[in-house]
């Protein structure tokens, strides 16, 4: 779940947590709901690339057409990065109210269907959450959730992306990974 960058792309990270603050449209009530998400406070760390600073750092990426596509079409990139002490708990009601807060704006919800009730809660390995927001047929913002036992990880990506768009962008710049054994279904009504 750490983030590992290249001192190349810190350096970009560094300028962007300093100078830029453009995001991905977050909805409203999302911000209130992940501040009280968990049984403890945490250390908070966040950073911004913007279009420019994605467009500077596509070179050192994917010398692929389709990556390089999926770089054009980005207009933002925010990571955030909560670090607990000590093994948290997330609160349900909390949960709730943010998932509620995406569903409100017209956020597609999916979510990983082998995680349990209590592993949500407690989670013994990384649970994701990943929410999609579509206009015109094409996906417009992503925010993805990973909680851990001690650190969770909230991405927002801004642009108009195809999923193949997700694929490639998958491993960069805190972007998860897409990991083969993950089942990711959209969840229930009201979820």
């Amino acid at each position: 779940m750490k983030l590992s960058l290249s001192p190349v792309l810190l350096t970009v990270a560094l300028c962007a947590a300093v100078g830029f603050t453009l995001n991905a449209q977050q909805p409203q009530g999302v911000m209130e709901a992940l501040r009280g998400i968990s049984s403890q406070p945490a250390n908070h760390t966040a950073f911004t690339f913007d279009h420019n600073m994605l467009q500077a750092a596509e070179g050192y990426m994917d010398d692929s057409a389709s990556g390089k596509r999926a770089f054009a079409a980005l207009n933002s990139i925010t990571v955030e990065n909560y670090h607990y002490h000590e093994p948290v708990f997330y609160l349900p009601e909390s949960m709730s109210a943010l998932v509620a807060a995406y569903n409100a704006a017209g956020w597609k919800h999916l979510v990983n269907q082998n995680a349990s009730p209590h592993d949500s809660a407690s989670p013994h390995a990384p649970i994701t959450d990943l929410w999609l927001h579509f206009h015109s047929g094409e996906i417009e913002d992503v925010t993805v959730l990973v909680r851990g036992q001690r650190e969770m990880n909230l991405i927002e990506v801004s642009g108009v992306l195809s999923p193949l768009d997700l694929v490639h962008l998958s491993g960069h710049f805190g972007i998860p990974k897409i990991d083969p054994g993950a089942v990711m279904v959209p969840a229930p009504p009201g979820k």
